[in-house]
């Protein structure tokens, strides 16, 4: 069973940068995709970006696309989520994901605890 711990949040001034990071663990997370949604107060969990472990293949929503990076190290069984530019309506609980079947906004299979993200104007 693959398990998933986020860390890098904080709080921040718009127009900053942020570095998140999820560590994977677990014998077959190899074969799953990773991924970083949020969820705001209010509103529903939001997908942002992809990759697959073993391609490095990645896809991104349009509202983050150009602002947010993600990337793996699989020498550190850790995906990371780089946010540049940040504004206050990304303050949200962030959450990495894993899933074996689903690329993209559908992922679902496994979820981490969350680490929260608060961007001050």
């Amino acid at each position: 069973q693959v398990q998933l711990g986020e860390s890098g949040g904080g709080l921040v001034q718009a127009g900053d940068s942020l570095r998140l990071s999820c560590v994977a663990s677990g014998r077959t997370f190899s074969t799953y995709a990773m991924g970083w949604f949020r969820q705001a107060p209010g509103n529903k969990r939001e997908f942002l970006a992809a990759i697959t472990w073993n391609s490095g293949l990645t896809t991104y929503a349009d509202s983050v696309k150009g602002r947010f990076t993600i990337s793996k190290d699989n020498a550190k069984n850790t995906v990371s989520l780089q946010m540049n530019s940040l504004k206050p309506e990304d303050t949200a609980v962030y959450y990495c994901a894993a899933d074996r079947r689903h690329f993209g906004a559908s992922m679902d299979d496994l979820w981490g605890e969350g680490t929260q993200v608060t961007v001050s104007s």
